[in-house]
């Protein structure tokens, strides 16, 4: 589905990504893991087209990715960022209907389309008449991910969607993405420096650090086998050893 070849960014002399190649696979969801300035966000942005490749090739479906192509790729990437990023004169159901409507989308579409979305990401309808001002963290990040679902994108693109939320409200959602993701079956891209998150969504994890990767695979993998000191202290640092042997 996502193949990424040889892929890497540069500002300047200074370089935020190495060259890196990965394959993430159709329905499955892939974890990019690492601190502040590991290079897990540019990839993200590389990977929908915000910005340009210095070396390689990203191609989702065959198609390949660049900001020259961005519209066009629209009805194939969904895009969340963290605290959802709804433009805030619009109302919520504004936000959510947007792309359908730059698509030509007819209103009975857009209308039966939404309906269906409120109803998956357990969204109470009333909401969808409010401002993005008006709703709570965890309100405006389930109208950003109806946002990205609206056209029903065989690729999902999540930057930190759920790091500014308070911890209940977090694994909350966090069990609620996990059942949609059940039941739509994309392939999904979630970006965190979180690792029981990473845990918890990725069926694989990429480790990034100060732009290169560092291990891929599996959960397990890490835990059993990190290819580095690095890997080890990256994962103990946030999950004690007792809970480590429990998740394994």
């Amino acid at each position: 589905m996502i193949q990424i070849k040889n892929v890497s960014k540069n500002y300047g002399n200074r370089t935020v990504l190495q060259p890196v190649s990965l394959r993430f696979a159709q329905g499955k969801t892939h974890v990019l893991l690492g601190s502040s300035g590991s290079g897990k966000s540019t990839l993200l942005r590389l990977l929908c087209g915000l910005t340009e490749a210095t070396t390689g090739q990203i191609t989702i479906e065959g198609k390949e990715v660049s900001p020259q192509v961005q519209l066009q790729m629209a009805s194939q990437i969904g895009y969340v960022i963290q605290e959802g990023g709804l433009f805030p004169h619009l109302t919520a159901r504004q936000n959510v209907s947007l792309a359908a409507q730059t698509q030509g989308w007819s209103s009975t579409k857009i209308n039966d389309r939404v309906n269906e979305l409120t109803v998956l990401v357990r969204l109470d309808e009333s909401l969808l008449k409010r401002f993005p001002r008006q709703l709570s963290g965890g309100q405006r990040q389930r109208i950003a991910l109806m946002r990205a679902l609206m056209l029903n994108p065989p690729v999902i693109l999540l930057d930190e969607p759920l790091g500014a939320l308070d911890p209940i409200v977090r694994s909350e959602l966090q069990l609620e993405l996990l059942s949609i993701f059940n039941q739509v079956r994309p392939t999904v891209v979630l970006v965190t420096h979180d690792v029981n998150e990473g845990a918890v969504f990725g069926h694989t994890l990429s480790l990034f650090h100060d732009g290169f990767l560092v291990q891929h695979g599996d959960f397990q993998s890490f835990v059993k086998n990190p290819a580095s000191e690095f890997v080890t202290r990256f994962i103990k640092a946030q999950i004690p050893s007792s809970e480590i042997l429990d998740m394994v």
